[in-house]
């Protein structure tokens, strides 16, 4: 065994002090990264009341959303109907983990509106779960198509109609990121078609979708200090395949696309909130339309028609103001324009508008409470049918958060 000199124990005493730091140095870091570690519970309860002078589909009785009204005199009965309800309520979680990467964040959140199969219920409904790290995200949450910040500062649920609005799962790339930003994603493709005046014929009770392609979404926004302007695309391959041997083969497909031009625009107390959207056969993404493909009458065609991607076009343009740190309001308009195929049916939507003007108070932190007047129409293809709705709704918002860990 060799002899420890007192050189050589100097070495060793200096390296286990250096191991000794490196470790305590690590430990530090480590603490220091799960110290920044954050979690953060928010979200809200919220009671909408109000009247409507008119009449829509009982599925949609707290919402005002104008494909949703009447097709012909008294779909839905007489007019002059009472609501109420807390299907807005809302609560989320996100989260902010530090990595070897970069910081790793993530959404889940729900709210009680029930929609699809539970139309008009009060019922847990997925808004997002999504996750991000670096410039890759993951899961469901707003289409890059879309612009969240188009939407007003109202309380009717809905929305604008002519908004594209669509929370969609998706794969995301982010290589621009800030006030200035670009996104590209491909998302989960979905469409649906209207046989219209052919809906009693055999040959097309058996074509069905099909969605061989995700679809191809990014956008570009342009921050600057009076707010931002923003252009999105979408681009999209709808197929669809006639399962019956026997009748004449109605399988096609088409493309689907769509450009969305949207801006804010900061002033004084206010901001100016835009959006301008056309496109065919992107009704899938758009916040209140009908179906993406209709049927073309077509000689040429395999039993005389074949299926074409719908036209469209949606413009939405909304005032937001603060009077004060307690008072709020805002007023604007929306449209919806369809150009419908000649084999849709006579009473099939063609244009629809949106419209709404509020007054909110925020009397104490965390509060709100406001009413607002709301107008909408329907207008249908060929028969020259036009309905109505007008609102008045009252609602109270209380909002909560916290936050656990972080430093």
């Amino acid at each position: 065994m060799t002899p420890t000199t007192p050189k050589h124990a100097a070495r060793v005493t200096r390296h286990f002090a250096v191991l000794a730091i490196a470790v305590s140095t690590m430990s530090m870091a480590s603490l220091a990264e799960a110290q920044s570690n954050r979690v953060d519970v928010y979200g809200f309860a919220m009671l909408d009341m109000g009247y409507q002078t008119q009449q829509n589909d009982p599925l949609w009785f707290d919402v005002l959303r104008p494909t949703k009204l009447p097709a012909f005199d008294k779909q839905f009965g007489e007019d002059g109907r009472f609501f109420s309800g807390v299907r807005q309520s809302r609560l989320g979680v996100k989260s902010f983990t530090q990595t070897d990467l970069g910081e790793l964040r993530t959404t889940f959140e729900f709210e009680m509106f029930g929609v699809g199969v539970d139309a008009g219920q009060t019922t847990f409904r997925l808004r997002h779960a999504y996750g991000e790290l670096g410039k890759f995200g993951a899961g469901q949450t707003w289409s890059p198509f879309m612009d969240i910040d188009v939407f007003p500062n109202s309380i009717e649920y809905w929305g604008p109609n002519g908004m594209v609005f669509f929370r969609n799962v998706q794969v995301r790339w982010m290589p621009i990121q800030g006030d200035t930003r670009m996104t590209i994603a491909l998302e989960r493709p979905g469409a649906s078609a209207d046989p219209g005046d052919f809906a009693d014929r055999v040959q097309v009770q058996n074509v069905q979708g099909r969605f061989p392609l995700p679809d191809l979404s990014g956008e570009y926004r342009l921050g600057r200090s009076w707010g931002y302007v923003e252009a999105a695309g979408i681009v999209r391959r709808i197929q669809w395949d006639d399962l019956n041997p026997v009748a004449p083969d109605l399988s096609d497909q088409a493309l689907g696309w769509g450009v969305n031009l949207s801006s804010n625009i900061k002033g004084g107390r206010g901001t100016l909130r835009l959006q301008g959207v056309v496109g065919e056969g992107i009704e899938n993404y758009m916040n209140d339309a009908p179906v993406d493909v209709g049927v073309k009458i077509d000689p040429g065609a395999p039993g005389g028609i074949k299926g074409e991607p719908i036209p469209m076009q949606g413009v939405v343009a909304f005032y937001d103001i603060n009077w004060s740190p307690k008072w709020s309001s805002s007023v604007g308009y929306s449209f919806l324009n369809i150009e419908n195929t000649d084999g849709q049916a006579v009473g099939s939507f063609r244009r629809g508008s949106y419209a709404l003007a509020n007054l909110l108070c925020y009397p104490v932190k965390d509060v709100m409470v406001g009413g607002e007047l709301q107008w909408g129409r329907r207008e249908n293809f060929r028969d020259d049918f036009t309905s109505d709705d007008v609102r008045f709704q009252f609602s109270a918002r209380y909002n909560f958060s916290t936050s656990i860990g972080g430093q």
